[in-house]
């Protein structure tokens, strides 16, 4: 495929609509449900400053050199303790430092993605992860969601005729669904890329945002217990539990990738910031991090739970939605025909902004969809937001 041809596929996505909800969702009197950006307001400031200052203090001259391709060996080990937490057996070889979740998807996308290769996405699925794919010349083919997250018996049928080379999927509160897959649906598609021996690109930013008392086991640690790990790929990151600017995720490979994914690494930035590694180190070190998270999970929960409530009190006739167990964001359909992408228009000039639906789908899109991101806007906005939503709709 040409550049013309991939740049014109990257403008589609990108198109007017993106634009304008980039252009105006910072303008004095618009209230943004546009964007996945944490809550700057819940950065820990004080254990951050403290972290910096042990950076300063005891590993300035590493924090400031040239450091290892595949990531600073003392914040691998303590990824490797967070693993744990989250179920997953990982020694600190399996892990690859990367400048944020973003990263892992490209250097993956070029180790595994040849030109025509099939990869499979969740209908609709996270729309930098459909970018990353087009630039690597994927045939991308789809399959539904509903409230259990990807429906795998469709992915079971499509792998019966077609050549699979990897599934993309976010099964934690994905984005922009924000629903999780259940347990059943998990070990049947561990099982299912062992049988037809395709790779699951497994990504998790917002696993630890949960607002049940629910444990939602990783793809990779399923793997592990099934004896098929050389087929699951974990990534996650720091941005939506720490701080987004550090630019600072993490790969699980398994060790016939390994090879691949640092000489890409190094190819790309050679590693990832020594600073944000050292600083992160330093705050993983500090044992602060279980009581952000916790700081986080609540206050999204209210705020998702103020969204939910007030969109289904006011617009409860015209929106229907799964309710989120966690994450970030919202999905909503229209019970009848409406493009919200020509809907956006209106909602602007209202003072309110979304993301419309269309731009998570790499096929067959569903017009009449929304996300809405509930974080970073302050409960009383979000109530005004609903409000401006349905005086749209007159």
């Amino acid at each position: 495929m040409s550049h013309d041809k991939i740049a014109k596929k990257l403008h589609n996505l990108q198109s007017s609509a993106i634009r304008e909800l980039l252009k105006h969702s910072k303008m004095d009197g618009v209230i943004s449900l546009g964007g996945g950006i944490p809550d700057p307001n819940l950065f820990d400031r004080e254990g951050l400053l403290i972290a910096m200052d042990n950076v300063l203090t005891n590993t300035w001259k590493d924090a400031f050199q040239y450091g290892l391709s595949e990531g600073n060996p003392e914040l691998r080990g303590a990824i490797c303790k967070l693993m744990r937490e989250r179920a997953i057996g990982c020694d600190i070889d399996d892990v690859v430092v990367t400048s944020g979740s973003q990263q892992s998807l490209d250097i993956l996308a070029r180790a595994l993605i040849n030109p025509g290769d099939v990869v499979v996405v969740e209908r609709p699925t996270y729309l930098a992860a459909l970018q990353v794919l087009q630039l690597a010349e994927a045939n991308l083919m789809s399959v539904g969601t509903d409230g259990d997250g990807m429906i795998v018996d469709e992915l079971e049928a499509l792998l019966k005729t077609t050549s699979v080379k990897a599934v993309y999927i976010v099964p934690t509160f994905g984005n922009p669904g924000g629903v999780a897959l259940t347990e059943q649906r998990r070990k049947q598609l561990v099982a299912l890329s062992q049988r037809y021996d395709f790779v699951i690109i497994e990504d998790d930013p917002y696993g630890e945002i949960n607002f049940t008392d629910k444990t939602f086991i990783p793809l990779r640690a399923w793997a592990a217990e099934m004896g098929n790990s050389d087929n699951v790929i974990y990534t996650s990151t720091f941005s939506k539990i720490l701080a987004p600017g550090a630019r600072v995720g993490w790969l699980v490979v398994p060790g016939w990738l390994k090879r691949a994914v640092i000489d890409l690494k190094q190819a790309t930035d050679l590693h990832t910031s020594s600073l944000s590694q050292s600083l992160t180190y330093h705050y993983l070190n500090s044992g602060r991090l279980a009581g952000q998270i916790a700081l986080i999970r609540a206050a999204y929960q209210q705020k998702c739970l103020v969204l939910s409530q007030h969109l289904q009190n006011e617009l409860g006739d015209h929106l229907t939605f799964h309710q989120p167990m966690g994450g970030m964001f919202l999905w909503a359909k229209f019970r009848y025909e409406k493009n919200t992408t020509q809907w956006l228009q209106k909602t602007l000039n209202n003072g309110v902004v979304y993301v419309p639906g269309e731009f998570f789908y790499c096929d067959e899109p569903d017009h009449s969809t929304l996300r809405m991101s509930y974080v970073s806007t302050s409960e009383e906005n979000l109530k005004e937001a609903v409000m401006r939503l349905k005086s749209a709709l007159n």
